[in-house]
């Protein structure tokens, strides 16, 4: 069940590019629509007076969606195969999303950010189960690396988008739907090669968390610092005397770090043998930015150069950790372990903002800080004590 995928020469370490292409576009497009959504939907809201509590609270049931899909996704395409479900959960995204437009009753909102961010929850879960089962073990990182980069970029681009299409009319939803939809042609392409789920997963969906806790838990921390840094850091940066402009430039530099790094650490982890050791190393990379940060405050340029290197780092916890979930397990486990990462990233996601959020309010600005490093200090003791008690991979 845990049993690394074997290696090869030749066909075997080459990469097919259609799967690949298929399942990368697929999650590249919901990036664009969930990074031009979730300003769309918050001015959308402020605009009709909706208080910034319900607001936050609405946004919220993105990780809760995510939480209540993973479980089942492996399930569900078990029944319905990999690509037939993927498909359908495009769809879902799609006409969710329309759905936006046309009910202005905010309560029913609730269900459809369910709906929505549960469907794109599952194309994560099986976009990267495909692409790990269709990677070359011995180029497993390269692939991931890509995978991670042009996430990023979608990303990137959907807000860049927003600042292009504005908040009123039809046209930014009609446009968010079409590029959801686009996803389907490669996806639909490449069906006959999408990675078969034979068996039902074997285990519990909570015991796959356990079951290769160096992965999951790195999602966590990277889910809870990515998240909760992107909220917080422009307040943080203001109230440590820069200027609005200056806050959001450092996001800008920390998420050009994150695109910049990911193929580069992916290649990486493909010529370590034990990627935990690499995990490890990013997360004392991430402690000691964190522990920095007071003191980087005092000077723009320093805190940029830094965050360029610390966000590129902070982002390799989900490549690496991704490649390692790969590594270990294959078929049904994979792809049931692929739920129960996104599920840890989801639990992170929530968990970050509010802990970094009540610390600033109880110890001040540099409570930012300090709730990131003791995120990242707990990681390094965990992955310290599995390569101690678990020096061998299973």
């Amino acid at each position: 069940m845990t049993k690394p995928h074997s290696g090869g020469s030749g066909a075997a370490d080459s990469i097919h590019w259609p799967s690949l292409i298929a399942a990368i576009s697929a999650i590249s497009a919901v990036g664009i629509a969930i990074g031009l959504g979730l300003p769309l939907l918050a001015l959308i809201m402020e605009k009709r007076g909706i208080s910034s509590t319900l607001i936050g609270v609405n946004s919220a049931m993105a990780g809760i969606a995510a939480m209540l899909a993973a479980p089942f996704t492996a399930r569900i395409a078990h029944v319905w195969g990999t690509a037939t479900t993927m498909i359908a959960a495009i769809l879902v995204s799609a006409i969710s999303g329309l759905g936006f437009y046309y009910i202005e009753n905010f309560w029913l909102w609730f269900p459809l950010r369910i709906l929505f961010h549960g469907a794109t929850s599952m194309l994560f879960i099986l976009s990267e189960f495909w692409i790990n089962a269709a990677a070359p073990p011995s180029r497993r990182g390269f692939v991931l690396g890509i995978y991670a980069t042009v996430l990023a970029l979608g990303f990137a681009a959907g807000p860049l988008l927003f600042s292009l299409l504005g908040s009123d009319g039809f046209l930014p939803f009609a446009v968010g739907a079409i590029i959801i939809l686009l996803a389907c042609a490669p996806v639909f392409g490449a069906r006959r090669e999408s990675p078969r789920i034979e068996e039902k997963p074997q285990l519990h969906f909570m015991r796959y968390i356990l079951l290769v806790p160096t992965a999951t838990a790195a999602v966590f921390v990277f889910g809870a610092v990515a998240v909760g840094g992107m909220a917080l850091l422009p307040i943080y940066a203001t109230r440590a005397g820069f200027t609005e402009q200056q806050a959001a430039l450092l996001l800008t530099v920390m998420g050009l770090g994150n695109v910049v790094f990911q193929i580069p650490l992916g290649m990486l982890s493909d010529h370590i043998r034990d990627r935990r050791r690499m995990l490890t190393g990013l997360s004392v990379i991430g402690l000691a930015g964190a522990l920095a940060l007071p003191t980087l405050s005092q000077g723009w340029l320093t805190m940029a150069v830094v965050l360029f290197f610390w966000g590129g780092c902070v982002a390799g916890l989900y490549t690496v950790g991704l490649s390692h979930l790969g590594a270990r397990l294959s078929g049904a486990d994979l792809a049931a372990a692929n739920a129960a990462f996104i599920f840890c990233y989801a639990v992170g996601t929530v968990i970050g903002p509010q802990a970094m959020g009540a610390a600033m309010d109880m110890a001040g600005n540099d409570g930012f800080a300090w709730v990131i490093a003791g995120f990242f200090g707990a990681y390094v003791l965990l992955s310290l004590g599995r390569m101690v008690f678990r020096p061998k991979q299973a």
